[in-house]
């Protein structure tokens, strides 16, 4: 058995944080070094003070973004991901220098021989913010609950779906049994919930902890206050082992508009703006007391191609259209997609030209096609394609189907992201040369067409974590629907059992880099089969006052994102500037963040779950 040495917390004297969701680079498993898992790097900031005042500093997050639920048994949106991230602790947490995995609720872990058993142990230095001590007990809770209610495992089911049995021996002692190796066991992304609360929920699907005040967690901040698509409130949790955060209270405040939070930023009620177009980005940079953050980000940005919307037990749904089951069409149709285009016009340089599924902030596992299998941009290559296919041309130029009738396709667009509305406009243009029609579907939320499969094409993207398992989960047969009734954690209805046989290999894969060399031939499967293309990996565009957040950190810190990290890092290490004036009216001072998210988050991945709730496009990370 090889035993992980226990880190002490790092000073909190002058430390700053890190960041949130999950570590870069390949997963540590039954080979973790001590050395693996050194402490946070001693940047958190300073603890708060013993009443927990600092000034009376609020930190306003604006966000774009609907609460799905406050539940973390349900929640799948980024907003709510994040605010969870601050709410409840995970076993680890990821070192914001490098995203490697570093302690969190847990303090060190093993693994057997024949790598099925893994012994976590749980710090005795953490409290739920209620008084009561958090233990082994509340993990083994949470996890059993989640193998044995489908509701319960709506949001993060995937992680106990190889689950045999968890126990907890003794109050600093978890023991989790597998059925087969999981590579992923350094990486269980759930939050960890307080037995004594929620044992008495009766019915998962329909709890959404949104009902009583404040929400008990052992994370850096306590939800205190709710009101749907209006705000969240959270304060410190002054026992915090790493350290209270240094604001007086966080809030999260709804803005449907992106420019209504740019314009909020200028006029110095909020703080912090993720999500910017380039032109907004451009603006901003020459403006007082204000800071653009250009950094790689690690999004993809894609077109997805419905390839037939099924459930598991065979039955077909929706109307797409049939035309796209030919792979000559869809071949034809990413030839026709001038990505260095879309990069220099659209994001205007801020991006980078999409190619394998995983963006190349994440090297061991980016992939990309060699020069001979690149779907290179060639309109006249795209023509040939579907004129050799059958798809000829009737005398007004149009490309006409299998049917005798024009082809024309139907795209899903966010009505609230720019970048989908002119990239789309360039499709239109591009696709019209080759006589095929467009028709742009812009809507406020993509979720229902998505869902029920009634779309041809989608604008989609995700957020990636440090670990590719979910992203590359949401495209095998097992998270398809169960029935046509039901819904599914698929991402558009791919089911490749190639690609299946390639999942399973990974999943059970400890060695670094042989699982990298499974997850690129998974990649490259998905190229090849022409249902997703990616067209840019988008940088991550935001910007804040200096003048009222004197630092946070980014992760990765030497040129990351703020925003929708792989933990509580940026607003948990946020300082406010000295003599920072109050946000909007009020007398309370501090620090708005603004946050137009347009873009989802599903926390954590999820594989073999039959009666999943399923987010849209509009709800990726």
């Amino acid at each position: 058995m090889v035993m992980v040495t226990k880190v002490p917390p790092r000073p909190r004297p002058g430390a700053r944080p890190a960041r949130l969701r999950r570590a870069a680079g390949p997963l540590l498993a039954a080979g973790v070094t001590a050395a693996s898992l050194a402490a946070v790097p001693a940047t958190a900031p300073a603890a708060a003070a013993e009443d927990g005042k600092s000034g009376g500093t609020t930190l306003t997050v604006a966000v774009s973004q609907s609460i799905d639920s406050l539940s973390p048994f349900l929640a799948q949106k980024l907003t709510s991901t994040s605010v969870h991230r601050l709410a409840y602790e995970y076993l680890t947490n990821y070192d914001p220098k490098d995203a490697r995995t570093v302690p969190g609720f847990a303090t060190e872990w093993s693994a057997s021989a024949d790598k099925l058993t893994w012994t976590y142990k749980i710090r005795e230095d953490s409290t739920w913010s209620d008084g009561k001590p958090a233990t082994a007990e509340d993990a083994a809770w949470t996890f059993t609950t989640m193998m044995t209610d489908p509701d319960a495992a709506t949001a993060n089911g995937n992680f106990t779906a190889n689950f045999e049995k968890v126990t907890a021996p003794d109050p600093r002692t978890l023991v989790i049994r597998l059925k087969k190796p999981q590579a992923t066991m350094t990486a269980l992304d759930v939050p960890i919930v307080p037995k004594h609360v929620w044992e008495k929920v009766g019915d998962f699907s329909k709890f959404n902890n949104d009902r009583s005040f404040p929400i008990v967690g052992n994370g850096p901040f306590v939800i205190t206050d709710f009101k749907v698509d209006q705000y969240i409130k959270l304060r410190p949790n002054k026992t915090f082992w790493r350290g209270a955060p240094k604001f007086d209270e966080l809030v999260f405040k709804y803005y449907k508009d992106g420019d209504a939070a740019v314009a909020a930023l200028q006029k110095g009620e909020v703080s912090f703006v993720p999500n910017l177009t380039p032109a907004q980005a451009a603006a901003l940079k020459t403006q007082k007391d204000i800071k653009v953050n250009d950094a790689p980000g690690r999004r993809f940005y894609a077109l997805a191609t419905n390839p037939g919307a099924r459930a598991q037990d065979g039955t077909a749904f929706g109307n797409g259209n049939k035309a796209l089951l030919d792979p000559a069409v869809r071949k034809a149709l990413f030839l026709a997609v001038d990505r260095a285009t879309l990069v220099d016009k659209v994001f205007q340089g801020h991006a980078v030209e999409g190619e394998g599924y995983i963006p190349p902030r994440f090297g061991s596992y980016f992939w990309k096609p060699e020069a001979a299998r690149k779907r290179a941009y060639d309109p006249a290559a795209a023509d040939k394609t579907l004129t050799d296919a059958g798809y000829v041309k009737n005398g007004a130029g149009e490309r006409l189907g299998k049917d005798g009738r024009p082809l024309s396709f139907r795209i899903l667009c966010h009505a609230t992201d720019p970048n989908d509305k002119a990239v789309a406009k360039y499709l239109q243009e591009w696709w019209g040369r080759l006589g095929v029609g467009l028709t742009v579907e812009c809507l406020d939320s993509v979720s229902d067409p998505w869902t029920k499969g009634d779309y041809d094409l989608a604008f989609d993207g995700w957020s990636v974590n440090p670990d590719p398992d979910y992203v590359l989960s949401i495209h095998t047969c097992g998270t398809l629907p169960a029935t046509a009734k039901d819904t599914g954690a698929t991402d558009n209805f791919i089911c490749d059992r190639e690609f299946d046989g390639l999942y399973a290999q990974q999943a059970v894969e400890y060695d670094p880099a042989k699982r990298a060399e499974l997850v690129k031939r998974m990649q490259s499967r998905l190229y090849d089969t022409g249902y997703m293309n990616v067209m840019a990996y988008p940088n991550a565009l935001e910007a804040y006052r200096t003048d009222q957040i004197a630092s946070l950190t980014t992760m990765p810190e030497a040129a990351g994102n703020i925003w929708g990290q792989d933990g509580y890092w940026s607003w948990w290490s946020a300082v406010p500037a000295a003599g920072s004036g109050g946000s909007g009216s009020g007398s309370s001072t501090g620090v708005v963040v603004g946050i137009a998210a347009t873009v989802v988050v599903l926390a954590g991945g999820f594989l073999l779950l039959r009666n999943r709730r399923r987010a849209g496009a509009d709800d990726r990370e």
